[in-house]
């Protein structure tokens, strides 16, 4: 189960002209709002990257709004984990459980997720919040990363999960964004 003195939220790559093509584009950065302003609500650390952003572009509008209070960490590698300043930020964090959504979910989500993993950490796909430009390419990427021992989730899943208890000081604020 995830615990909010445990868990942080990594965003990855939602950037530019991809973010707009990949599967459901517009369901998924609505969900991706609603993760966002759940884990601020939620005290729940995020840390969100951007893929070569001179070639693709910076993180879709919608999202930067929201991540205003921090910068993205940039990063060349697929897989974030490779990247020092991301692997400081994971550690100084100091969290155990890590949500983690974005695109494209066979590339760098994937390889992000596998990263964690292989750090010993628990990590679970926020699934309504990943994509790719192929609907196959987000299917292999998700049956791969459960079998490789990573859970899925969905936004309402995890945002309950982390609030536990109706009677919790942030509940209604988390029912107000689900509904």
């Amino acid at each position: 189960m995830l615990t909010q003195e445990n868990t942080g939220l990594i965003i990855v790559d939602v950037q530019g002209k991809l973010a707009r093509i990949v599967q459901e584009s517009e369901k998924m950065i609505a969900n991706l709002e609603k993760l966002i302003r759940g884990c601020q609500i939620l005290s729940v650390p995020i840390i969100y990257l951007e893929q070569n952003p001179n070639g693709l572009g910076n993180t879709v509008p919608e999202l930067e709004k929201l991540l205003a209070n921090q910068k993205a960490i940039e990063k060349y590698t697929f897989n974030a984990f490779e990247n020092e300043e991301f692997q400081q930020t994971v550690l100084k964090a100091n969290k155990k459980q890590w949500l983690v959504c974005g695109i494209e979910t066979h590339i760098c989500v994937y390889q992000t997720a596998m990263g964690l993993l292989a750090h010993n950490f628990e990590v679970e796909i926020v699934a309504d919040c990943v994509s790719s430009r192929s609907k196959e390419s987000v299917d292999l990427a998700l049956q791969k990363m459960q079998q490789k021992g990573i859970n899925l989730t969905n936004v309402e899943m995890c945002l309950y999960e982390l609030v536990k208890d109706s009677r919790n000081e942030n509940f209604k604020a988390i029912l107000n964004l689900i509904k």
